[in-house]
């Protein structure tokens, strides 16, 4: 795992998050958001421009935001006042990755600790949507929130990304990441006939062991079964199916 937590991860991983219910404060009550004293990161004092104050605020659920906030109070928003003592933080929730961006130096957003990676994941039951501009929830893996993060399933678990394959049809292939081939001939179909034979990995002829792993885990099984234990997980459509 790098520094950033964010090389532990990759889009299409389906990941379990629960973050422990803490004590807090609540700070206001406005409109459809109640602003809570954040009880686990710090005010970056070299940030300039940004002017974090500690609170964060939590929308209620006749807000838009209901459905795209992981965090939760007890007791529930709605019967919180200014000066109210509550506990925030977040259930088990099924997540899967769509994306995972690296910051070099870490991103400044005028909380401590500053971001080095962020994951942008969605909800079990919510499919990407490229025509929405913004959708879903990026955390930071290694963030000041003491967030767990179990990972329930990985499709192609024994593929890296960049890996070139040979199929069952004699086919070569590139996996470029869950649910996204490149097949060398440009022909379809489009995703490739198991069992694969790893023909290079990082530009090199792969070790004996890691094309013994990956012949010993497409011996039996097809993608289409790999689509479908993550469906299962996930309910969601994956962004894109080969």
């Amino acid at each position: 795992m790098g520094d950033s937590g964010g090389d532990e991860f990759r889009p299409g991983d389906v990941l379990r998050l629960e973050c422990p219910f803490t004590e807090t404060t609540v700070t206001s009550v406005c409109g459809s958001y109640v602003a809570v004293r954040w009880p686990w990161n710090e005010v970056d004092p070299q940030a300039q421009g940004f002017g974090w104050n500690g609170d964060h605020a939590l929308p209620t659920p006749d807000s838009y935001e209901w459905d795209r906030s992981y965090f939760r109070t007890r007791p529930a928003e709605i019967t919180l006042k200014p000066g109210d003592t509550c506990q925030v933080g977040m259930e088990p929730t099924i997540v899967h990755v769509t994306s995972v961006h690296h910051f070099d130096p870490p991103m400044v957003t005028g909380l401590l600790p500053r971001p080095a990676c962020y994951l942008e994941a969605l909800k079990q039951g919510e499919s990407h949507d490229p025509d929405l501009e913004d959708q879903g929830y990026a955390l930071d893996p290694v963030g000041g929130e003491p967030i767990s993060i179990e990972l329930l399933f990985r499709p192609y678990a024994f593929l890296h990304v960049g890996d070139e394959i040979g199929d069952q049809d004699g086919r070569a292939w590139r996996f470029d990441g869950a649910w996204v081939w490149h097949a060398f001939d440009g022909d379809r179909p489009s995703t490739p006939a198991w069992p694969l034979t790893l023909l290079f990995r990082n530009g090199e002829p792969p070790s004996p062991e890691d094309t013994a792993a990956v012949a010993q885990a497409t011996e039996t099984g097809n993608h289409e079964e790999e689509l479908r234990r993550w469906t299962a997980l996930t309910l969601a459509r994956p962004s894109r199916v080969n």
